[in-house]
């Protein structure tokens, strides 16, 4: 039984793990201070044993199919896809002469919508935006909005597909719908986000893309990633067949990264050191020990409180308070915790309530650098570029693009639900 002295445990330890996450103290992962966190909340009752059983058991999967997923991208990478991925975009771009810098700011739309599709939001964040970085720098154009484009698309243009975003993934099951429905649900919401993102930050960036000198020549034509390219389709094709097999996505992605380890093996591009490491297992133990202890906080209070919040019904109102609730929370706790609390309440009203609160975590982010890990993430890979980014400028873009791009998608996926169903 909780306590109150239990439920305020849990909730300051909630708050170390997010802090910890957010600022990593002395460069610690994520889970140093979470493994510890969830520990803690088994130690002194605050989650039975059996409820964080039964947790992990449903957040295991979720983690499997992560680092499979993780190993997939870093495997592609090495195949040579974002090199060339990077090729395509400074060929289209030098072909627009004093105009590069707004072509190449569609051809990053173009390609980290995709990526962050098939591929995860990480691949974006973590392989495509040092891309971006060298394209910007070869083709003699401003990098911001192009590096902007990438934080937003990884968290916005991972609406689309299931395997797109770990929230995606979590909530997969109870939404209540397969893989493909999943995704004719989302593609107008995913389309259109996307597609108010770019209109915003064109805007927003008018001048960076006006000043920008005419572009250089791309060099050095990169091959085609061909063997990469087949596997990464084929990898999808097994994500429709999975869930048509009522089999866990995880299989999926883990034989797409397990046929390019095999060749990266044989070929002595890797090693298995540079694959378990690949495979993020710190990050992996931070989700799981994450879930633990958001389930504290909600089994404590928070999911009775947030549940007088969140509307019963799957109409365009209700759609668009869960959204904006869901964004809200995003933001304050992080969009994975956002995801775990929500979901329950969400999961009870239907399809609809679920596929809005994942319009809410996915775009609502954008917002601030705690909103999601991938932003924070790609806020270092900036720094490390020696790209500062300004937080006021930061928020003032994230003010315009997360109401644009809710405003579309929320009627979208109202539509979506009317026409085909959920």
């Amino acid at each position: 039984m909780h306590t109150p002295l239990l439920e305020a445990l849990s909730a300051a330890l909630l708050v170390a793990v997010l802090a910890g996450a957010v600022l990593r103290p002395f460069g610690l992962p994520e889970a140093a201070i979470a493994v510890p966190a969830a520990a803690l909340v088994l130690a002194t009752g605050a989650l039975p044993v059996d409820q964080a059983h039964a947790e992990a058991a449903r957040l295991g999967p979720v983690a499997g199919f992560l680092a499979a997923i993780l190993v997939l991208a870093r495997l592609c990478d090495d195949e040579g896809l974002f090199r060339w991925c990077g090729a395509l975009m400074a060929r289209w771009a030098a072909g627009g002469g004093r105009g590069a810098a707004r072509r190449l700011l569609g051809a990053v739309f173009v390609l980290a919508s995709l990526i962050t599709a098939v591929l995860s939001l990480d691949a974006t964040v973590v392989l495509l935006t040092p891309v971006v970085f060298a394209t910007a720098a070869r083709l003699g154009v401003r990098p911001k909005p192009h590096v902007y484009a990438c934080t937003h698309l990884a968290n916005t243009a991972s609406l689309l597909l299931p395997v797109s975003n770990l929230t995606n993934l979590l909530a997969f099951s109870a939404a209540g719908v397969g893989f493909t429905r999943f995704a004719a649900l989302m593609v107008l919401p995913w389309l259109l986000a996307v597609a108010a993102e770019y209109v915003v930050l064109r805007r927003f960036f008018a001048t960076e893309l006006a000043l920008s000198g005419p572009a250089g020549g791309p060099t050095g034509e990169p091959p085609l990633p061909l063997f990469a390219l087949v596997t990464v389709g084929c990898t999808l094709a097994g994500f429709v067949l999975a869930s048509v097999l009522g089999a866990a996505p995880a299989w999926a992605a883990a034989a797409g990264a397990a046929v390019l380890a095999v060749r990266a093996l044989a070929r002595r591009r890797v090693g298995p050191k540079e694959l378990l490491n690949a495979a993020a297992l710190p990050f992996l133990a931070f989700v799981v020990a994450l879930g633990l202890v958001v389930r504290a906080v909600v089994d404590g209070g928070l999911g009775d409180l947030l549940g007088h919040l969140v509307p019963d019904g799957s109409g365009l109102a209700e759609l668009f308070a869960v959204a904006v609730l869901a964004a809200v929370l995003a933001n304050v706790i992080n969009n994975l915790p956002a995801v775990l609390v929500l979901l329950p309440l969400t999961a009870a009203i239907g399809t609809g309530a679920v596929l809005a609160m994942l319009l809410g975590v996915n775009i609502g982010p954008n917002l601030t650098y705690a909103g999601s890990l991938a932003t924070l993430l790609w806020r270092r890979i900036a720094h490390r570029h020696e790209h500062d980014v300004d937080l006021a400028e930061f928020t003032r873009l994230a003010a315009l693009t997360v109401p644009a791009a809710l405003a579309v998608a929320v009627p979208a996926l109202w539509l979506a639900l009317l026409v085909i169903g959920g």
